[in-house]
């Protein structure tokens, strides 16, 4: 199980961590674990500084300059832009961020229409629009080519539709208040098997060092189940 949210580049480098780790462990050490992952949404920047009606609308540089303050911005552009280039992503600061509900209940009804195998080209599509092409999350019309893009829905009208409904909003709204009832405060935070919390974003190598002790503790089990969270943050 993996919480996060929808528009926190951490939580993309995080998730692209945590599936190179994945890969790695799969394909090249070959370990007999089973990953099957579920993405729970959070909202990390609460619905005062982002409201639901999604207006009015913020550039990137100017909210996060006001949510941590000139110098924390920078060093986060700086780390950011540094990972960036050592793995060859792209990642921008421009546009606009949005309050990210919609984004959450799409998610959710990937999930329950396809398990991870829908949930998480959705996430990363998502991830992309926001971060590399610098898109509006928040705006139907993204969201509804999202979700036809992946298979979320087989046509853009019946993703308007779904969008302008309050379908799962209750849900995403009860599992974003869930967790802060357990404590949770930021994102990314993977779940694994129920058991085990990793906070924050970790490099590749030490998700796979976890995961290596694990396979032990499971090798009478060859394929006992490994659930780490996913999702988007706003």
């Amino acid at each position: 199980m993996v919480v996060c949210g929808k528009i926190c580049p951490n939580c993309a480098i995080s998730q692209h961590e945590l599936f190179t780790a994945i890969a790695h462990c799969k394909d090249e050490l070959k370990l007999p674990l089973e990953f099957k992952l579920e993405s729970l949404p959070f909202r990390l920047i609460t619905t005062t500084l982002l409201p639901q009606d999604y207006a009015p609308k913020v550039q990137k540089a100017e909210f996060f300059t006001n949510t941590f303050g000139a110098d924390r911005f920078a060093q986060l552009e700086e780390s950011i832009a540094k990972w960036a280039a050592e793995k060859g992503v792209q990642m921008s600061f421009n546009g606009v961020v949005s309050q990210s509900t919609r984004a959450h209940r799409l998610s959710r009804k990937a999930f329950r229409l396809g398990g991870m195998k829908l949930q998480l080209p959705f996430l990363m599509a998502v991830f992309r629009a926001h971060l590399q092409e610098s898109k509006d999350i928040g705006d139907p019309d993204v969201l509804a080519d999202l979700a036809v893009e992946v298979g979320i829905m087989s046509s853009k009208s019946e993703a308007l539709a779904f969008i302008q409904s309050d379908e799962l909003e209750d849900e995403v709204n009860t599992m974003c208040d869930e967790a802060r009832a357990k404590g949770i405060t930021g994102v990314l935070l993977t779940v694994i098997d129920g058991k085990w919390a990793v906070s924050g974003g970790q490099a590749s190598d030490v998700l796979v060092q976890i995961v290596k002790k694990l396979a032990g503790v499971y090798a009478p089990q060859p394929l006992t189940r490994l659930i780490p969270p996913a999702a988007l943050v706003a």
